[in-house]
């Protein structure tokens, strides 16, 4: 477990030593002695996490078909100069444009509210002046006509800053009686409805929308690896702390003993390590 006990940072200084020292790649020495789960979760780990990202948004649209939920949580969760550094990546590494890959592969008001999260062009700040409006306007365009505007949500979704969109949710809570989730799922459906969702949730905390993202791989039918491998990956660097204490206050489980619960062998023990620690419920 040498490698799940290193950074990101320290597994790229291991991979170039290794190279230096025995003239092989690390990466296909790694594919030879592994298989399976565990073999791709080491390999996702030697990745650079914007590589991994650029990666898995890759395989989403270049695969049989479009892994729309990995679209959704890369697209929704990610920053405005992460999702930039990603398109470059992107195109670095694929030879294409992520944007125009997107575009072949999706189509609509769901495509529209991609795009625009991915160029980042979000306002800065908040605007008091507009705050009231725009929950009015999200109200007006939803919940109190027959059908739905969509291109309202998605202007002020994908425009405003997550500071101002924070104080219209609370003002259109007051207004409508109703959280603006539980608006967007009785107006709107599929893919569109799943961003839309997933952007509310990140806006409001993005450990507590990793949290239920966790929770759902693994309190089901049989296990979501993908989903788990993913986030335990992209997040253990970043707010895996935060992420276990929402999960373990939400859950009244540590995220620690649910991953053991539910994987096994090597691929599992790398999981805890990532995980970082066991917490007790009601500590938080």
């Amino acid at each position: 477990m040498l490698l799940t006990g290193r950074s990101n940072s320290q597994r790229q200084e291991i991979k170039d030593a290794y190279k230096k020292s025995y003239k092989k790649d690390l990466l296909s020495a790694l594919k030879s002695e592994l298989e399976g789960l565990f073999e791709s979760l080491i390999i996702a780990l030697m990745t650079p996490p914007v590589s991994y990202d650029a990666s898995l948004l890759h395989k989403a649209l270049k695969g049989v078909g479009t892994d729309d939920d990995v679209l959704v949580e890369i697209l929704a969760s990610r920053s405005r100069e992460q999702l930039k550094d990603i398109s470059k990546t992107y195109k670095k590494e694929f030879g294409g444009k992520l944007e125009k890959d997107i575009m072949s592969d999706t189509s609509g008001h769901y495509e529209k509210l991609l795009l625009l999260l991915l160029q980042g062009n979000r306002e800065e700040g908040v605007n008091e002046g507009k705050i009231e409006k725009d929950a009015k306007d999200l109200f007006e365009a939803g919940a109190s006509k027959i059908g739905t505007d969509e291109e309202v949500f998605i202007s002020i979704l994908g425009k405003r800053s997550h500071e101002h969109l924070r104080q219209v949710f609370a003002a259109y809570k007051k207004l409508s009686g109703s959280d603006i989730e539980d608006s967007i799922k009785s107006e709107t459906t599929g893919n569109l409805e799943n961003l839309m969702v997933a952007i509310v949730k990140c806006i409001r905390s993005v450990p507590a929308y990793f949290a239920e993202a966790l929770y759902g791989s693994m309190r089901r039918a049989g296990t979501d690896d993908e989903t788990l491998m993913r986030i335990m990956v992209s997040r253990s660097e970043v707010d895996m702390l935060d992420i276990r204490e929402v999960f373990c206050r939400t859950y009244k489980a540590s995220l620690y003993n649910t991953i053991q619960e539910d994987t096994k062998g090597d691929y599992g023990k790398a999981l805890l390590y990532l995980c970082g620690g066991n917490d007790t419920v009601g500590a938080f």
